[in-house]
């Protein structure tokens, strides 16, 4: 299985909103987890949209990043 995205992400059940996700808006990401060929992602707010499959090893890096320069609430450190 070589997909890289989900047309329709409503088609797929068990999304789960992330943990990096706010509550401002009503915005955020939702996860696939235990999906076969990596991790779908997709805009909350656009259910029926795509949903982009990153490879696990792509996720966990990602979800790394964050983790490791993740700034207080409404606050950007300076580059």
């Amino acid at each position: 299985m070589n997909e890289h995205t989900i047309p329709d992400a409503s088609a797929l059940s068990g999304w789960r909103k992330s943990s990096y996700s706010g509550n401002e808006s009503g915005s955020c990401v939702e996860v696939l987890d235990g999906y076969p060929s990596g991790v779908p992602v997709r805009d909350s707010k656009v259910s029926h949209g795509p949903a982009p499959i990153f490879t696990t090893a792509g996720w966990s890096a990602f979800i790394a990043a964050l983790k490791d320069n993740n700034p207080p609430h409404g606050q950007g450190k300076p580059t």
